[in-house]
Parts: C-alpha cells; sequence; structure tokens
C-alpha cells in the first residue's frame, strides 16, 4: 500500500468496538464469515498472477520514488509500481512519500508549501545509502548518486540529472503508460482532512483527463478521500483505506464500491496476517491481495517465500532485484500483460 508501518495500529484505534488489536488480528486472519457482498464478477486484478509491485519504485535499491528506481525497476522485472503523491503549492501533484521533502533531499520544508518548480530542482538522491533507503546525516561518501541531479557528478549510463529529481504524476504516468501503478493519496499530515481530499480532487482530474481509468488502483488511509477520489472517478479501480479494511477484517464488511484489491501488511506486533485462510477468504468474496512491508516483518526472501506460499496476488518489494530472482527461480506464473488491460 505503500503506507507506514503504523497501519495496524491505527484501524484498532479506529474501530468502535472494544476489542484488543490482537482480536482484531485474529479475525483478520481466519476465514470468518462471507463479506457482505462481492467486489463483483469479472475482477481483472485477480486474473493474472503474481504480481511484482515495485514500492516506491524499490527502496532499497534506488532513490525513492524517482525515475530513475522506476526505470531501474521495470528493467529489472517489475510488473507494477508503487507510489505516493502530494500537491505542491501550485496544486501538481508529485511522487514522494512524506509531507516533507527533508528526509530524501537536501531541501527543508513541506511539499505542499512549495512551488512545482522549487520541489523539482532538489535532488532526490541526496540522502540515498543503497540497501538502506533515505538516511540523513551521514559523511558524503555514503551518498553515491547525490549530486547528480544538480550536474555535480556524471549520471549512471543511460540516465540524465531529471532522473533524479522528483517527478511530477503526469510525468510518471506519461513515461510508463503500459505499466499498471498503485497510487496512495497521502496528506498534510493524518489529522489534515482537507489536504488528504484536495489531493483526491487533484487525483481524479488527472487520471480523468489522462485516460489512466484501467490500469491504476488508488488507495489512501483516509477513507473520506477515497470516498471523493471514487465520486468524481468511479471507474478507477481502488484499494480500501483504514476504516474500510478494518470493517471488512472484523466483520466480512464489503468495502466501497469500486474495491479490487485489498492492500495489506505482513504481520503486526508478531502477529500473522497474510495467511492461506485470510487470502482464501479475501478471494472469495471477489478481491485481490497485495501485501506491504515498511517494517511490519523483515523484508527477506524466506518472507517473500512466505507471501508466494500463502497464495497472494502480489508483493510490494524494496528490492525489486531479490523478489525478481525468486519469482524466476521458482517458476512462479506471471502476467502476460497488465491485468486489467485484458
Amino acid at each position: 500500500m505503500g503506507v507506514d508501518g503504523h497501519f495496524l495500529r491505527r484501524a484498532a484505534a479506529a474501530t468502535t468496538t472494544s476489542m484488543t488489536s490482537m482480536t482484531v488480528l485474529a479475525l483478520a486472519i481466519t476465514p470468518g464469515g462471507p463479506a457482505q457482498a462481492a467486489a463483483g464478477p469479472g475482477n481483472s486484478w485477480l486474473a493474472e498472477r503474481f504480481l511484482h509491485i515495485a514500492h516506491q519504485g524499490g527502496e532499497s535499491e534506488a532513490p525513492s520514488n524517482t525515475m530513475y528506481a522506476y526505470r531501474q525497476a521495470v528493467a529489472a522485472g517489475a510488473d507494477m509500481l508503487e507510489l505516493d503523491v502530494h500537491s505542491t503549492a501550485d496544486d501538481v501533484l508529485v511522487a514522494i512519500h512524506d509531507a516533507t521533502v527533508n528526509r530524501t533531499t537536501g531541501g527543508t520544508g513541506r511539499v505542499r508549501d512549495q512551488t512545482y518548480r522549487e520541489v523539482r530542482a532538489l535532488d532526490a538522491a541526496y540522502n540515498f545509502v543503497p540497501g538502506r533507503n533515505a538516511v540523513p546525516g551521514l559523511p558524503p561518501e555514503s551518498y553515491p548518486l547525490r549530486g547528480v541531479r544538480t550536474h555535480d557528478r556524471r549520471p549512471p549510463r543511460g540516465y540524465q540529472a531529471a532522473d533524479f529529481a522528483i517527478p511530477s504524476l503526469r510525468q510518471v504516468l506519461t513515461g510508463f503508460r503500459r505499466v499498471p501503478i498503485s497510487i496512495e493519496i497521502k496528506g498534510t499530515s493524518d489529522a489534515d482532512t482537507e489536504s488528504f481530499l484536495h489531493n483526491a480532487r487533484l487525483l481524479a482530474d488527472l487520471l480523468t483527463r489522462t485516460g489512466r481509468t484501467k490500469d491504476v488502483i488508488v488507495t489512501s488511509f483516509n477513507d473520506a478521500a477515497i470516498a471523493e477520489f471514487h465520486r468524481l472517478a468511479p471507474r478507477v479501480p481502488l484499494a480500501p483505506g483504514l476504516t474500510g479494511l478494518t470493517n471488512y477484517f472484523l466483520a466480512g464488511v464489503r468495502p466501497i464500491d469500486g474495491t479490487v484489491a485489498l492492500q495489506v501488511p505482513m504481520t503486526f506486533q508478531g502477529i500473522p496476517v497474510v495467511t492461506p485462510q485470510f487470502v482464501a477468504r479475501a478471494h472469495a468474496d471477489g478481491y485481490a491481495v497485495h501485501v506491504w512491508f515498511s517494517g511490519t516483518a523483515p523484508e527477506d526472501e524466506p518472507t517473500y517465500n512466505a507471501v508466494i506460499d500463502a497464495g497472494a496476488d502480489g508483493l510490494m518489494t524494496s528490492w525489486p532485484t531479490v523478489l525478481e530472482r525468486i519469482l524466476d527461480e521458482r517458476g512462479i506464473p506471471r502476467p502476460r500483460r497488465c491485468p486489467a488491460l485484458r
């Protein structure tokens, strides 16, 4: 889902029941009753699998949410990209995980308070450390790609300085026309619902105008943002937000219309979430299961194999080359093309 590791903690807090978070997860990983209604016949996101989804373009192998990372991931074999969107002061949607530019770039401040031109000028590889994502404060020699964006270092062969900038979402959509994309709507803070709604409106408009209404999945922690997006772009596939996913776990309540996939963490406080039983339940109700990590479990080969063995439909990886090798070695069937374009 491209979300932080506090997802299920928030889910437990958000529910109106008095059940503990462990009980919530126990319900999530047992078969339970059927959902009130299925996602509908012919969910194309279930038709072909396994989906290799590059989380932020594979942020352990390349600078998060850059064109360089996306191109590297697709070249490695990724079937789908995952990214996060914020909006600039002049209402341009850009691909960046955090609400500020502090962690990944050499700049400071909120994305929302800067123009696209200002954000675009920043070095999105400034704090990238191979194998560790963005880690500020290390000796300068720790950052092998710092300065490519600002023309202080020669880019890798086949790339240019612009590939290490923070890209606009339009640029990503244009550059990867035949690659499906999972897009998470972000906001300036969890409490700032209006910022989520604002970004949802911008995203609905952009996807409608660009015609990307089939081969994307849109999600957000904020259920109001997903509802607003769906109101404006009802044809675009969705993954449910915090409340929607919690209600499905607890009571089998159908998520918002348009839901095609459940994007879930591997574990919560050591308790398995992605089990064969849960995946079978989701499939029976017509939903694909895409798994993310973000600190909820060790992101390593045994865990990747566990996700595959549980029957999940896709995995959001920060290590695209590692996942691709495992899929190849195991001979895991792969989509021949984007399932939504069938």
